[in-house]
């Protein structure tokens, strides 16, 4: 019988090795809509082989872009040829970052048509933020027939203060005020690294963008942007990925071309729950020897802990001693892989944005589903600390995000493998007998 891809895991091995980080996604998805703005083309090196950026190369192609792989990590991208500015709901549904080609499109036609995004489902994404910026700078913005519309006679810089800190909203008002008149101000913008990385690349192509990575940033519009060649920052949630799988696991392992500087948040509360950490110029270890032990953790804008890894940190503290509680600040709705977790034997109880964890000694084996894309990561994690055992399904979930996840996880020591048939289940429980 066929199914659907799935992971099936054999649990209980600690993780020990090396493993190398790829590109950020957060970065790519935001860098590859930048190459419209240019006049020339781009190389753009270091990009993870994931579904979410190949989505993104197809819409740009749907555009008119002119695309050339030249390996697995590397595209050289020609946008001189783009001549349409409508991205579809066909384009834009299992992807979040849609949204940035509106701030794009913007800036290099003045006009953009854009489906809202799809991605996960973490309860009601506004886009009210990036409308408001869009507004400010001059654009004329509608929403019909489950479309975005943009349109302007021209953009000129301005103040915008944004309401909350929105990583979204940040990028795409700097995409369209690259090429605005005049000076654009983004007071409380979003702080990650990937919106610095954003800010880098543009400059390279001749941008004029300063106090990326502080709460004020400032855009000075330019006529022209040249092509540029640039590599990708490494992935901060993929390597805190790896960080947390050696703590639940009970492991040993070595995240490889990492900047530690952003994973500082991730890094302190694997030393509060008991783990040892060492760093290097790129590279961290993390070793759990001994028993994990309970914390509290807030998830927060960049600096503090990312929300993209409070799924893997639930994961682990759900095994630690004691009583922890996790509170969700960012997303509302993103406890829906709890009800997975307490199926593998976890003590979970979710109140509102808050997780009350009492710690467990171990999971089980069961059949679960990845809910989204961090989410089914953690599951993973739960399912190679657990006794027996495990299916995850939807994994094509985890696919938008994580480069060769399973192919990584078995470099480390783990019993994983993607199959696609019950045959191919049986046939890898026999194996490992």
């Amino acid at each position: 019988m066929r199914f659907l891809e799935k992971f099936v895991i054999n649990g209980g091995r600690p993780l020990h090795g090396e493993v190398r980080i790829s590109g950020a996604k957060n970065a790519a998805v935001a860098i590859l809509p930048a190459v419209l703005l240019s006049d020339g083309s781009c190389v753009i090196e270091n990009l993870p082989d994931i579904s979410d950026v190949s989505t993104i190369l197809r819409t740009m192609q749907s555009l008119g872009a002119q695309i050339r792989m030249i390996n697995r990590s590397t595209v050289e991208i020609d946008p001189r040829h783009v001549n349409s500015f409508v991205v579809s709901k066909k384009m834009a549904e299992g992807m979040r970052a849609s949204s940035y080609f509106l701030g794009a499109l913007l800036g290099r036609m003045l006009r953009a048509r854009v489906a809202p995004p799809g991605g996960c489902d973490f309860g009601v994404r506004p886009i009210d933020q990036h409308i408001k910026g869009f507004e400010a700078l001059g654009a004329k913005m509608t929403i019909e027939n489950g479309m975005v519309d943009a349109k302007a006679m021209s953009l000129t810089g301005c103040l915008i203060y944004l309401d909350v800190v929105s990583v979204g909203a940040t990028i795409n008002i700097m995409l369209a005020a690259a090429k605005a008149d005049g000076l654009t101000i983004i007071e409380n913008a979003a702080r990650e690294p990937h919106i610095v990385d954003l800010a880098n690349f543009l400059n390279s192509m001749g941008a004029n963008i300063m106090g990326a990575g502080t709460g004020v940033i400032k855009i000075r519009g330019v006529k022209h942007l040249s092509g540029a060649d640039y590599s990708i920052i490494p992935d901060q949630i993929e390597a805190g990925t790896f960080m947390f799988a050696a703590a639940v696991t009970k492991g040993d392992v070595t995240v490889k071309n990492v900047i530690p500087k952003h994973l500082e948040s991730i890094t302190a509360k694997l030393l509060e729950i008991g783990c040892e950490v060492e760093e290097a110029d790129d590279c961290i270890r993390v070793v759990a020897s001994k028993p994990l032990q309970h914390t509290q953790v807030k998830t927060l804008p960049y600096p503090g802990f990312p929300t993209d890894m409070q799924p893997q940190i639930t994961v682990a503290l759900g095994l630690s001693k004691g009583t922890s509680i996790v509170t969700e600040s960012i997303f509302e709705n993103r406890f829906k892989y709890v009800d997975e977790l307490t199926r593998m034997g976890a003590n979970i109880k979710v109140e509102g944005n808050t997780a009350i964890i009492d710690g467990v000694s171990r999971y089980t084996g069961a059949n679960i589903s990845a809910p989204d894309l961090r989410a089914g990561a953690a599951l993973v994690l739960a399912a190679m600390s657990a006794e027996g055992f495990s299916t995850v399904d939807d994994i094509r979930y985890i696919e938008r995000g994580y480069e060769d996840f399973h192919l990584k996880l078995q470099g480390l020591g783990a019993q994983i493998e993607l199959v696609e048939t019950e045959r191919d289940l049986q046939k890898f429980k026999l194996k490992i007998g």
